[in-house]
C-alpha cells in the first residue's frame, strides 16, 4: 500500500466491523485517523493507537447535517485538513414496504445516502485546493440488484454508487 504518512483519513460507520477494519489498515499506511460511529469507541480507539498512528473519535450522527460539519471543523481543528474520507457508515431494517416504519426509513437513507453527500461536500473543497484527495464510497451488492423488504437499504446504496464523485475527472 502506498504511505500515507502526513494524510488524515476519516472512515465513517469505523467504531466496529468492515469500517474499523479499513481505518487500520489506513493507519498501517501512516495514516492519522478520525473514527466515527454508535459503537465500542473506546476498544476501536485503542486499537488503532497500538498501530502507532494518532488517532481520534467524533460521534458525529450522520444523520444530523450540522453533527458532520462539526466533526470536520475538529478534523480540521486538529489535522489541519482531511485527505482520505470513506464514507462507509450504514444501517439497515427490513420489512415489507406497507409495514416499514417511517422513521427507520428516514434514518436508512440519512445515514446510508445522505451523510455521503454531506462529507463529500464538506471534503472536496480541500482536496481539490491541495490537488489531492481520496473518497471511497461503501456500497454493497444492494447498490446494483434489488432485495426483499429492504427498500431504503437498495435505494440507499444505489444512490451511493451513482454517487457524482465516483464519476471526477480529476
Amino acid at each position: 500500500m502506498t504511505s500515507l504518512n502526513g494524510k488524515t483519513a476519516l472512515v465513517t460507520g469505523s467504531t466496529s466491523g468492515i469500517g474499523l477494519g479499513i481505518a487500520q489498515v489506513l493507519a498501517q499506511a501512516g495514516a492519522n485517523i478520525v473514527l466515527n460511529g454508535f459503537g465500542d469507541s473506546d476498544a476501536a480507539l485503542a486499537a488503532i493507537r497500538a498501530i502507532g498512528t494518532e488517532v481520534i473519535n467524533h460521534a458525529a450522527d450522520m444523520r444530523n447535517s450540522k453533527e458532520i460539519e462539526a466533526m470536520f471543523a475538529v478534523v480540521h481543528e486538529r489535522f489541519g485538513a482531511l485527505d482520505v474520507l470513506v464514507n462507509n457508515a450504514g444501517i439497515q431494517h427490513v420489512s415489507p414496504i406497507e409495514t416499514f416504519d417511517a422513521q427507520k426509513w428516514d434514518d436508512i437513507i440519512a445515514i446510508n445516502l445522505s451523510s455521503g453527500f454531506h462529507t463529500t461536500r464538506l471534503a472536496l473543497p480541500g482536496m481539490r485546493t491541495r490537488n489531492w484527495g481520496r473518497i471511497i464510497n461503501i456500497a454493497s451488492v444492494h447498490g446494483l440488484v434489488g432485495s426483499a423488504g429492504k427498500s431504503a437499504y437498495v435505494a440507499a446504496k444505489h444512490g451511493l454508487v451513482q454517487h457524482p464523485v465516483n464519476r471526477l475527472n480529476n
